[in-house]
């Protein structure tokens, strides 16, 4: 059995020590926000924090992280209020949104450990691939939820995420006929 802490979550997977982190993320513990996309390590849709360093989760195996403390995207703020995130919707990045949460999470790390980047050291930080063309504006994004974290900056905070369910039940009309 293989144990280390997902998104500050004691876990504990029965599986292969040799499952690469994506699966165990994405299959067995379905946080789907970590994302599949190229296999080799290459693309960066997988990117995840594992003790303060941004890891492509297809290339380690959970075997190889016993112990670590992993962040994903679901784990960086419930409310979305990190300051990578904000940047993100404040600069209307996402356009697909499948690169996304991997830029996000390899903003994040970088942020930790540099929390004033020059655009040569996003440039070399985030290596993650985006097919809709989001270069142009990811190191004014990045250098934004710099800012913001150092304090410099302020965002208005994102919409709520969701309603609850309790909500969703009491607005939104049956489409199926209640029988009585």
């Amino acid at each position: 059995m293989t144990r280390f802490t997902v998104n500050n979550q004691p876990v504990q997977y029965k599986m292969d020590p040799n499952t690469p982190l994506l699966w165990a993320l994405r299959d067995a513990s379905n946080l789907t926000g970590t994302k599949y996309g190229c296999g080799n390590g290459e693309c960066g849709a997988c990117t995840v924090d594992i003790d303060g360093e941004a890891v492509r989760a297809c290339q380690r195996t959970i075997g190889a992280i016993e112990g670590s403390f992993v962040t994903t995207i679901e784990g960086l703020s419930r409310d979305r209020t990190h300051p990578a995130q904000m940047a993100f919707l404040a600069k209307n990045v996402p356009q697909c949104g499948f690169c996304i949460p991997g830029m996000i999470m390899a903003t994040a790390a970088l942020l930790k450990k540099n929390r004033n980047p020059s655009e040569d050291d996003i440039r070399a930080s985030i290596t993650n691939l985006c097919r809709c063309g989001i270069y142009p504006r990811l190191v004014e994004t990045v250098l934004l939820a710099a800012s913001v974290q150092r304090g410099d900056e302020t965002i208005d905070a994102p919409p709520s995420p969701g309603i609850s369910p309790t909500d969703a039940a009491r607005e939104v009309p049956a489409l199926i006929p209640r029988s009585k």
